[in-house]
């Protein structure tokens, strides 16, 4: 990574770290532009050099999780169900932050309640790797075969589900993002994501 790198994600963390903090004591909407860039060090110019409204620094966090998540599916076991390397990758991907790191977030989230529905936890690009990477170990198109569509789609669904609830409950200690998200996803995980047989991949049916 180049120092010219390094400098532009050092500044967006401290501009995050800076409207985190004042989301959480002021509300979303009462702090400006002017507020965050003066909070973080640098002048309005170079706060939108970096940042192109106040809501991409609350839901950036959730969307760079795209990425991770298609690798670490790309990393499990080729033998493990297309489900399981599924929910584990989406719950190994939530447990590598912090509750120091996290919960700073979690607090400016919850001045923003009309971003909730906003939380998605990947890419249109990285969803559709990750119906690649489904019919693979499924032993299926995914052009004929709607199950690796829907897989996917209903495991992120329950995994933002999961974000969402421990985001409302930061008062319930023992329900963790990690204990969140598993619970949702545990909902989702069932033999009928077999690998395909030959009737199955045809027809799509489960």
């Amino acid at each position: 990574m180049s120092l010219r790198e390094r400098q532009r994600l050092q500044v967006r963390a401290d501009l995050q770290r800076a409207a985190f903090e004042l989301f959480a004591r002021d509300g979303f909407d009462a702090v400006t532009t002017d507020q965050i860039a003066a909070a973080a060090g640098v002048s309005p110019s170079t706060y939108f050099r970096h940042v192109r409204s106040k809501e991409d620094l609350l839901l950036e966090p959730v969307h760079e999780g795209g990425a991770g998540i298609v690798a670490l599916v790309e990393q499990r076991p080729e033998s493990e169900p297309a489900d399981e390397a599924l929910a584990r990758a989406i719950l190994a991907r939530s447990t590598t932050l912090t509750a120091a790191e996290i919960d700073p977030w979690r607090a400016a989230f919850r001045t923003a309640p009309h971003l909730m529905d906003r939380v998605t936890l990947i890419a249109p690009e990285h969803r559709a790797r990750l119906v690649e990477l489904v019919a693979q170990r499924m032993g299926c198109d995914p052009e004929i075969d709607s199950r690796p569509g829907l897989l996917v789609h209903l495991m992120l669904a329950a995994a933002e589900f999961g974000y969402r609830q421990w985001i409302r409950s930061p008062q319930n200690r023992g329900a963790s993002l990690p204990v969140c998200v598993e619970g949702a996803l545990t909902a989702v995980l069932h033999p009928r994501w077999a690998a395909a047989d030959g009737a199955e991949s045809e027809g799509g049916e489960s």
